[in-house]
């Protein structure tokens, strides 16, 4: 039988792909080498180039200049998430760093060059640590010009007007209030403005301009549960609807008169493009899910990067007469000798009727199966069809071991109004939808009740301890990476940028302190008796190490077996294909180890 590592994808991919001017040549971030670096692949196809060795720096976003001789890159140092910005030729040589002044947020504009590429646009937080400005560097003279936001808002450019009279900047309140701004690029003692105001608190994500710069498009929640195309008129200063699908619009890109976006269809991602507003059919794609896609000038190539369940993240190219087809290969030699498991998709009752859409995966050996309940990010993300944790998943699944992985309360996905459940509600709704998780594995004549491990990351390790110290079961195991465990000192500590957010999505650690700490695992850690191992990065921003560090020493006073395990060069996640390997690979052994133990 094959070990774990047999499972791992030949190297993993960072969600930003950046095309050549030309439309020859797409630029990504891979860690084939070690770390994440930049790496470029001929569209037609051949062999990858490695343009950068980092060492200990994860390249983030990527652009092409416009001329298409260098490429500019964001890269942060060993996952503190202070991202510097870097430009490095194509002919080779040292990447030369573009930014100055001290280590901040820095985040560049989705299409961040104006002026021929003159213009430089960019977000960042160097000015005062709790807001994150627009900067405009002029990249010849070395000047900047910088816009402020309003109070509460954190401003992030998204893409200047082909006639370069506007720059379109989002305006970001939490992940459900982004509003739309208009920066004047001819008026330097113009203010932003905001153009979506009358909507309210909306979403607003920021699309792609029309060709003569008189309208933009968007994808918004305004006209109901789920966001939708909008185009936006500065002539008549209107939005109008485009689409009216059922499922959420994720991604939007335009070529000239060619327009394509994905939508979100029960975790699945599926392509539409009109071309001068009249639909366009497009061969089919790998069923899976497209983290993002760029289109070649002439709009008839989408290069895309696309995941699934039973094959790793893949760069793929589909051409709108010729059909999909790969880039790169990154199975691993597990691929070549078992079958990997696609998920079933089930729904089951929680409290006040909630239906909660989850993904099954079931060994392909009879059961009964012990369970691994695996539990999403965010919370404000979505369980999907993908090849998760490396390869964890069909690794624990040729073990015999099913995974349960529901999208409860918060999860996006199904609708405005069930994602914001969770708000200033963590600990609550969500957890309602855990215990019913377990109630339906109960009652699940191929799932062993006996034997249910829980495990999650982020949010979904705040959710597995609060599984381990508020439900009660007996659980056999589990795994928190990166797992918030006391939400007043989370909310106290987070990135100075997020306050607002972090105040309307968790709560407020100054107001809202009781409330925060009865929702938190530390007030409960005594409760906790099941084997626990925990993963931590101790350079985490988002979760600073302390968070992990106050329930390991509450556990070891009172003799639980808890295994806690540091890594002193990453962050929130890793960036090191060593150090993910390792980590994965403990995480499967300990879930071998008690799952196969458990009476």
């Amino acid at each position: 039988m094959p070990d774990f590592l047999d499972f791992v994808p030949v190297e993993r991919f960072r969600q930003c792909l950046a095309l050549s001017p030309d439309g020859t040549t797409v630029a990504y971030s891979s860690n084939a080498g070690g770390a994440f670096d930049l790496w470029t692949i001929p569209i037609a196809g051949g062999k990858a180039r490695r343009v950068t060795n980092l060492q200990d720096r994860a390249v983030w976003q990527i652009a092409w200049m416009p001329d298409g001789s260098k490429l500019f890159f964001t890269a942060d140092h060993n996952g503190d998430e202070q991202y510097r910005i870097y430009q490095v030729s194509l002919e080779g040589g040292e990447p030369e760093e573009i930014s100055s002044g001290p280590d901040c947020q820095r985040v560049l504009a989705d299409a961040p060059f104006g002026d021929e590429g003159r213009y430089l646009f960019y977000g960042a937080n160097d000015r005062d640590r709790t807001v994150q400005d627009v900067v405009i560097r002029d990249l010849a003279g070395g000047t900047e010009r910088r816009i402020v936001p309003p109070d509460g808002v954190i401003f992030t450019p998204a893409r200047p007007s082909p006639d370069g009279r506007w720059l379109l900047v989002a305006g970001v309140r939490s992940n459900t209030d982004v509003a739309a701004y208009l920066v004047d690029l001819t008026d330097s003692g113009a203010d932003p403005r905001c153009v979506t105001a009358e909507h309210g608190a909306a979403l607003f994500v920021l699309g792609p301009w029309e060709p003569d710069s008189s309208a933009f498009y968007v994808c918004t929640d305004v006209w109901g549960e789920f966001t939708s195309i909008g185009r936006y008129s500065l002539r008549d200063a209107d939005l109008a609807r485009i689409t009216e699908d059922e499922w959420d619009v994720e991604l939007l890109e335009a070529a000239g008169d060619t327009l394509v976006w994905s939508s979100n269809q029960g975790g699945r991602s599926v392509l539409h493009a009109t071309k001068k507003g009249v639909p366009v059919a497009l061969p089919e794609t790998p069923q899976g899910v497209i983290d993002t896609f760029v289109i070649t000038p002439d709009g008839r190539q989408i290069v895309l990067e696309i995941d699934s369940a039973i094959r790793p993240s893949e760069i793929g190219v589909l051409d709108t007469v010729g059909g999909f087809r790969y880039l790169t290969d990154t199975r691993p030699p597990a691929m070549h000798v078992v079958t990997p498991v696609d998920p079933e998709l089930i729904t089951y009752s929680s409290a006040d009727g909630r239906r909660v859409h989850t993904l099954v995966y079931r060994p392909h050996t009879p059961g009964p199966h012990p369970v691994l309940l695996s539990i999403h990010g965010g919370p404000e993300a979505q369980e999907r069809p993908e090849y998760a944790y490396s390869g964890l998943y069909q690794y624990l699944l040729g073990q015999g071991i099913a995974i349960f992985a529901p999208n409860i309360a918060g999860s996006t996905g199904y609708g405005l109004s069930y994602q914001k459940l969770i708000y200033r509600d963590w600990g609550g709704v969500d957890l309602e939808d855990l215990d019913h998780a377990v109630r339906h594995i109960q009652v699940t004549s191929e799932l062993d009740a006996d034997r249910i491990a829980v495990m999650g990351g982020s949010y979904g390790g705040f959710a597995t301890l609060s599984c381990l110290s508020r439900l009660p079961y007996k659980w056999a195991a589990g795994v928190s990476f990166c797992g918030p465990t006391n939400l007043v000192t989370l909310a106290q500590a987070c990135p100075p940028t997020w306050k607002t957010m972090v105040a309307a999505v968790l709560g407020d650690p100054d107001t809202d302190a009781d409330h925060l700490t009865r929702r938190s695992p530390i007030t409960y850690a005594d409760a906790i008796t099941a084997p626990l191992l925990i993963v931590q990065g101790a350079r985490d921003p988002r979760v600073p190490r302390n968070e992990s560090d106050q329930i390991v020493d509450r556990l070891r006073e009172r003799g639980v077996q808890v295994r806690y395990d540091i890594y002193p060069d990453e962050g929130h996640g890793f960036t090191s294909r060593e150090n993910e390997l390792k980590a994965y690979g403990d995480i499967a052994q300990f879930l071998l180890e008690h799952l196969n133990d458990a009476p």
